[in-house]
């Protein structure tokens, strides 16, 4: 059975293919490629590489190349339906069953989209061709689009006098129509009316370019009626899951790793029109945890722009209390307040792109520190008030799901509460001013542990043992005797504790001839440290971690003998070669 090609296709859209090879592969940008250990085999120097823009991976020592489906298939041995069902959990997306009723619904998607896709296309051109549309072109000319912003955002007018329900109808089911959203019944005329009538509409998009939604303006200033609405919920259209213009700003991940979060349909054209492109919308509602995710599917950076009046400085705190639940090491959120009650649209209409971006990269505030200052300004001197505002702040990062930012987010807001009251809890403060790291530490931290490779962290890890409980190694030295090191400053750590160690009883760190930054580096990334402080009395435990650690090296040195076995023997074809090549794949099978 096949999957459908449009859900295979939207998995697709959703992934990056550098998002789901750096799950394996440590991959580093280079122009507009990544690079990165060849995942297939044993190897030095990087010869791997990931194109998200052409949507493949290549390894030159091998000649493996494929999407993100051959990729997982092959790194994970996955068959293919499996691979599928891995790829689409990791996007988001329900897995498909090929059941009756996945079949039902793939059938009514293609008629939804066919539908949706119909009714933009005729308004989209009754923009420019219906007499009664003029009002619609007059408004749009009046904030400054040109033929080719409409064109681009298929932009159209439903005009009072159509009605093109009759004309969808010979071609799909009454139920079909109404399920779509885009009629409703007047019980009064007894038939199906247009929703969007005497109203602009701007396409909602999903992520794969296909009009699944619709926002309306109204035209003639009726109070009566809302300024903007959106399409109603459907099966297929979910607002908390999809933004305006994703469709487009996703394209532009492989050159920016920024986007802008804007609240309207105008604020998003506006800014494309003056060269803005990476800028999407949220739809009416509040900054979801899903529109989130998905933004940090394509983008490390969301600078959230919402309007510069009160209702949108109101909407830009919700936001950052809804957002910073999702905050990780490696993403980042800030929010950028314009002046004068500017929209985003009217302040790039204003200035300009190169000032926009200019405005942005000094104005951005961090998520944390606009919180912290907006609790600030609500609460007094007085010891109540700072309560309060202490508790409201450590229970915003309770809610936290990632422990690193969680930790370090508390710690900002707590050294800056200590800043407040300089005269008392001095202990404790200088306590704080300790242990406060700035988020930035915490991303740097998570970017240099990536940069490092595995077999480095291991060896890290056998020379904090040694550090630590150079007693424990002394009674078990035949263990540690023949280890091998790769990394020469790790080497050169070993090399050193031997030589200046009274039998393994004390270490004499004063006379080691070895840079302290690299003993401090052992310290700060040994993956081991918290399992080895929580069971520092127990030697059998320690010494279980410390054979599983020796086994890794020891798998280590066996991979890379093997590996330049191999090499060796493409070369002389030498029954020698051939012999130990097999002696050595036997105990690796055996390890």
């Amino acid at each position: 059975m096949k999957y459908p090609k449009e859900y295979l296709d939207e998995i697709k859209t959703r992934l990056k293919v550098s998002t789901v090879v750096s799950k394996t592969v440590n991959l580093k940008k280079r122009g507009k490629e990544y690079v990165g250990l060849s995942p297939f085999k044993t190897e030095k120097t990087p010869s791997f590489t990931v194109n998200d823009e052409k949507e493949f991976y290549h390894c030159f020592s091998t000649g493996e190349h494929g999407n993100i489906f051959n990729f997982v298939m092959k790194t994970q041995n996955l068959k293919f339906g499996e691979a599928v069902k891995t790829l689409a959990n990791l996007a988001g997306m329900r897995p498909y069953t090929f059941t009756k009723q996945d079949e039902e619904r793939e059938k009514n998607w293609v008629e939804y989209k066919s539908i949706y896709s119909k009714y933009v296309e005729f308004y989209h051109n009754q923009l420019f061709k219906n007499s009664l549309a003029e009002m619609a072109k007059n408004y749009l000319k009046k904030r400054g689009l040109t033929i080719e912003e409409v064109k681009k955002f298929k932009i159209g007018f439903v005009a009072k006098d159509l009605d093109y329900y009759e004309e969808l109808l010979k071609e799909f089911e009454e139920k079909k129509l109404k399920d779509c959203g885009l009629f409703y019944f007047d019980e009064r005329k007894k038939k199906y009316v247009e929703r969007f009538r005497d109203r602009i509409i701007f396409p909602i998009n999903n992520i794969s370019g296909n009009p699944i939604g619709l926002g309306g303006r109204i035209l003639d200033g009726n109070k009566n009626l809302a300024k903007y609405i959106n399409s109603p919920e459907t099966a297929f259209f979910k607002k908390g899951s999809n933004l305006f213009n994703l469709d487009k700003a996703r394209k532009l991940s492989n050159k920016v790793d920024n986007v802008y979060l804007v609240e309207g349909y105008m604020d998003v054209i506006g800014l494309s029109k003056n060269g803005i492109e990476n800028t999407v919308a949220n739809l009416g509602t509040s900054l979801t945890n899903r529109q989130l995710l998905i933004l940090n599917q394509f983008f490390d950076h969301i600078i959230i722009c919402f309007d510069g009046d009160d209702s949108g400085y109101k909407a830009a705190l919700r936001a950052a209390e809804n957002s910073i639940i999702e905050l990780k090491p490696e993403k980042k959120i800030s929010f950028l307040f314009l002046p004068d009650n500017h929209d985003p649209d009217s302040f790039s209409n204003k200035h300009g792109k190169e000032y926009f971006i200019e405005f942005s990269k000094n104005n951005r505030v961090s998520i944390h520190k606009f919180i912290f200052e907006h609790y600030l300004k609500q609460s007094d001197r007085n010891p109540s008030s700072r309560a309060i505002f202490e508790k409201k702040l450590r229970s915003i990062s309770s809610t936290i799901k990632d422990e690193y930012i969680k930790k370090y987010v508390l710690e900002y807001f707590l050294d800056k509460i200590s800043e407040l009251t300089p005269h008392i809890n001095n202990k404790n403060k200088k306590s704080f001013s300790r242990a406060a790291k700035s988020l930035k530490t915490t991303q740097n931290y998570y970017n240099e542990t990536k940069s490092l490779k595995p077999i480095e962290i291991k060896e890290f890890s056998f020379l904090y043992i040694a550090l630590k409980k150079p007693e424990l190694i002394r009674d078990n030295f035949h263990l540690v005797q023949n280890v091998k090191l790769f990394s020469n400053e790790n080497k050169l750590i070993f090399d050193e504790i031997l030589k200046h160690t009274n039998d393994f009883q004390q270490i004499d760190f004063d006379n080691m001839k070895v840079d302290q930054n690299l003993i401090d580096r052992v310290i700060k990334y040994a993956s081991i440290k918290h399992i080895l402080a929580k069971n520092y009395d127990d030697d059998q435990k320690i010494l279980e971690i410390l054979n599983e650690v020796l086994r890794d090296l020891k798998n280590y040195e066996l991979e890379y003998r093997i590996s330049e076995l191999e090499s060796k023997f493409s070369k002389d074809l030498s029954e020698d070669t051939f012999n130990e090549l097999k002696k050595l794949k036997k105990q690796q099978n055996i390890n």
